[in-house]
């Protein structure tokens, strides 16, 4: 396994225990922390395992941080239609 799927299994990790913590702002301090720390670790999986795999991590993480990427959505389809 390469170092950068091992932050990535560590990102997963983190975020779990994180969400287990309660929050008066619903999680989202930690949401946006854990998005400025994924990209980059997610830019690295890729370049160091190839799209495929990235691509996968970058599902687990959406499944993580499925509702920003709900509200996400919903602004992109307020903008566009």
């Amino acid at each position: 396994m390469t170092f950068s799927l091992v932050l990535a299994c560590f990102w997963a990790v983190v975020a779990n225990l994180l969400a287990m913590i309660p929050s008066r702002d619903n999680h989202w301090r930690r949401a946006y922390m854990l998005i400025a720390v994924g990209v980059p670790i997610l830019g690295y999986v890729t370049w160091q395992n190839g799209p495929w795999i990235g691509l996968l991590v970058l599902a687990g993480g959406m499944s993580v941080l499925r509702w920003p990427v709900i509200y996400l959505g919903r602004w992109l389809r307020r903008r566009l239609g």
